[in-house]
């Protein structure tokens, strides 16, 4: 008798009842270590196009990459990497590019983004 496709589930499994809960426990924990696996290839990687096809993967199970430019710098939800002079004052305060990407897990962060922050001239700057 040859071993089931994945797509049909074996005989005797009750395919209508819903997994345990320690069965899901061990599912997250097991989706969770492979999410922190491709965040360390992410950061390693040299290549652009596996980079890019990590990110798309992680996207595709809900992990989304953030970077935050634009937006204004909030310590709780940002991590500040350095600074950049500017005239505007308008801009104080205002993220001016992504150093690192972030990642939230739907409503988890999983890493802050490092980013880099204008300040107004006079302010010190890195």
């Amino acid at each position: 008798m040859s071993a089931p496709r994945a797509s049909e589930p074996a005989a005797g499994t009750g395919e209508d009842t819903p997994p345990s809960e320690p069965c899901m426990q061990h599912l997250e924990t097991q989706r969770h270590a492979l999410i922190q696996l491709c965040l360390y290839a992410l950061d390693r990687a040299r290549s652009g196009a596996v980079a890019e096809r990590l990110e798309h993967g992680l996207a595709g199970v809900g992990v989304v990459a953030l970077r935050p430019d634009g937006q204004r710098f909030d310590p709780s939800r940002h991590e500040a990497g350095g600074t950049v002079p500017t005239a505007d004052g308008a801009l104080d305060g205002v993220i001016a590019g992504t150093e690192v990407a972030g990642f939230v897990d739907g409503d988890t962060l999983l890493r802050a983004p490092v980013v880099t922050v204008y300040t107004a001239s006079g302010k010190g700057t890195r």
